[in-house]
């Protein structure tokens, strides 16, 4: 089993489990179609968001390969929830895991989903002693692959028309960083 010491702790964000006061917080842009744009998702309705943080909120620990921790992003100085993201534990036998992000628009631009996924990257890394670790995404979403190079992944797959999503193929990258590769960015500081 692994959990976190909570608080996950970055410059400017605290990383933490759900819990059921987030429905307006996650409500204000998972609401908004372009948050949805490149995701398997849809707008949520304010049910929808509810269920899901009923869902999520008290899940601290992954217990067995296969499983999701998903966790919300604070403002350190603030607490204003900012995001959300997810570390999946993909393989216990290959070590391997997967990060995944989602940020209010509002708040684009500052560097914070780069600052959430270091700290995925971290725990995956240091916290679990995994061996790889990826990051899958729709290829025309440049943002968000701008914030996996920023973490210092590297792209590895470019696959083309890969999937049949909302009515359209479209190609997906993958990124990902090896424990080794981890190590040397953090050896360089």
């Amino acid at each position: 089993m692994f959990e976190p010491e909570y608080p996950i702790r970055t410059e400017r964000l605290l990383l933490r489990p759900f819990a059921t006061g987030d429905v307006d917080a996650l409500y204000a842009y998972h609401r908004l179609p372009e948050v949805h744009r490149y995701l398997y998702s849809q707008a949520r309705s304010r049910a929808e968001v509810e269920a899901l943080v009923a869902e999520r909120a008290g899940e601290t620990a992954l217990t067995e390969a296969g499983q999701e921790l998903h966790l919300v992003a604070e403002l350190a100085d603030t607490g204003e929830l900012v995001g959300d993201c997810v570390f999946f534990w993909r393989s216990e036998q290959h070590q391997k895991g997967e990060i995944g992000y989602t940020f209010n628009p509002s708040y684009h631009g500052r560097g914070l989903a780069t600052e959430a996924a270091v700290a995925l990257l971290r725990l995956g890394f240091e916290g679990m002693g995994l061996h790889r670790i990826t990051g899958h995404l729709d290829a025309r979403n440049i943002a968000s692959a701008r914030v996996l190079e920023r973490a210092g992944m590297r792209r590895e797959a470019h696959l083309v028309e890969n999937e049949f999503v909302k009515g359209e193929w479209s190609d997906e990258f993958v990124y990902a960083m090896l424990h080794s590769e981890w190590e040397a960015r953090q050896a360089r500081g």
